[in-house]
């Protein structure tokens, strides 16, 4: 054994998930920052059809979470990485072929345009390969900051290309240019990430040949290594399965970080049809909200450490369900920012709250749990814009649907609150046993 082999650092580790979960998460907005462009071939398109093809990148970037995260404990999250990114650069170069040569009949492609989108969408699912593989780069003590870091930092791409694509990418380069220079850019990503990308040293350990003892051992004593994976991810993932506390946090998850996903897929559509406002403003909107739910993730893990998991997720919902109310109720532009902003604030507060609350409530199974809720939970993404569009009727001359549909909102909001909420008095009713038991 060649210890010399081994390569890398926490600090490394933790750029190279990073850079392959921002390359491949951009795929959220897709379709929904040229959505203009679709309008005008797709014309006689329902709004629940137009809402499909925005959503569509975020069927395959949420289901294919659960077991590409599972297959990062059995090779560390490199191969998972590559594949998927692959697959995002085969969606991507048949959207560019589309675009530059069958633009003038795009409406007799829409299955087509599904299908490319669905492969392009598989970058998103990196989101779970990453997390996995960062997480065992760092000790139990750093896990919230590094992820946080991870989190925040990849969910920023949706929304700086929800702002690039309208503002600078369509007016110099056009429809099918765009698409061009998109494939450019997760071509350099996934080649900058096979450099940068690591596994940690107990993967590379038994790549090298190392029994799975000796690796943990090394890997441990030498380097620092905490975390090690569980030879029994099926079970774990059949254990957290059985516990209704999983499915409650998927309930929560599939709200805002599902929602989040919907909500930059589908704001540029509802700041163009309801407000008249142009592709450019409706980015630059659009991108204001992701870039802020971003933001607001990564505080939300240093506020979850410090009050709490429960506490945090109550009052972020709160203001979720007051942003969701303001959407609602509005027909003003300067009232639809102050929603959106909530929204933002709520949604990504939680979303970093959720994984604080996770280890408490199930863990006898938090890896299988974390790949429900992680997977499952994105699956919002594509479930919410479609029925966002149900409430659309084109012969509403004031478009209320735009705004009725975040009646969504306030329900989703509210059983979560209602779920949270039941943890929280779970959680003293056991801390008053305690104390009576003593």
């Amino acid at each position: 054994m060649n210890i010399v082999n081994v390569k890398g650092n926490s600090k490394q580790g933790l750029m190279g998930a990073t850079t392959g979960f921002f390359v491949g998460f951009a795929a959220v907005a897709l379709y929904g920052a040229t959505i203009a462009v679709f309008k005008q071939s797709f014309s006689n398109l329902s709004p629940i059809l137009l809402a499909l093809l925005i959503a569509i990148p975020n069927l395959s970037g949420s289901l294919l979470r659960i077991p590409f995260a599972a297959w990062v404990d059995i090779n560390g999250g490199r191969k998972p990485f590559i594949i998927l990114l692959s697959l995002s650069i085969i969606g991507m170069a048949g959207l560019y072929v589309v675009m530059a040569f069958f633009r003038q009949n795009l409406s007799n492609y829409y299955y087509l345009l599904l299908i490319f989108g669905a492969l392009s969408g598989c970058g998103i699912a990196t989101f779970s390969v990453g997390v996995s593989q960062a997480s065992y780069w760092f000790p139990q003590s750093k896990q919230g900051v590094a992820l946080g870091i991870y989190g925040g930092v990849g969910n920023l791409a949706p929304g700086i290309f929800t702002l690039l694509l309208p503002n600078v990418a369509l007016p110099l380069l056009g429809l099918s240019g765009s698409y061009l220079a998109w494939l450019i850019f997760l071509i350099l990503g996934t080649i900058a990430y096979c450099i940068i990308g690591k596994n940690a040293w107990y993967f590379q350990l038994i790549n090298a040949g190392v029994e799975k003892d000796e690796a943990k051992k090394i890997a441990s004593t030498k380097y620092g290594q905490e975390l090690f994976p569980n030879n029994k991810i099926s079970e774990s993932l059949m254990i957290s399965a059985k516990t209704w506390k999983t499915w409650a946090l998927v309930m929560v998850y599939f709200t805002t970080f599902g929602g989040f996903l919907a909500l930059t897929s589908w704001l540029p559509t509802y700041w163009m049809s309801f407000f008249k406002l142009s592709l450019k403003m409706a980015g630059a909107l659009t991108a204001m909200y992701s870039i802020s739910a971003s933001i607001t993730r990564i505080y939300g893990g240093k506020i979850a450490d410090k009050f709490g998991g429960e506490s945090t997720s109550i009052i972020a919902l709160v203001i979720m369900l007051s942003g969701a109310v303001c959407m609602t109720i509005t027909s003003s532009i300067p009232l639809a920012v102050v929603g959106v902003l909530l929204l933002a604030v709520g949604m990504g507060v939680t979303n970093a709250a959720v994984f604080k609350i996770l280890p408490k409530e199930v863990p006898h199974a938090i890896g299988g749990a974390a790949g429900w809720v992680g997977g499952l939970g994105a699956f919002g993404g594509f479930v919410i814009p479609p029925l966002m569009a149900s409430f659309i009727n084109k012969t509403d001359k004031n478009l209320s649907g735009f705004s009725n549909g975040f009646i969504i909102f306030i329900v989703l909001t509210i059983i979560s609150l209602v779920i949270v909420c039941s943890f929280k008095m779970g959680a003293k009713n056991s801390r008053t046993k305690k104390k009576v038991s003593l």
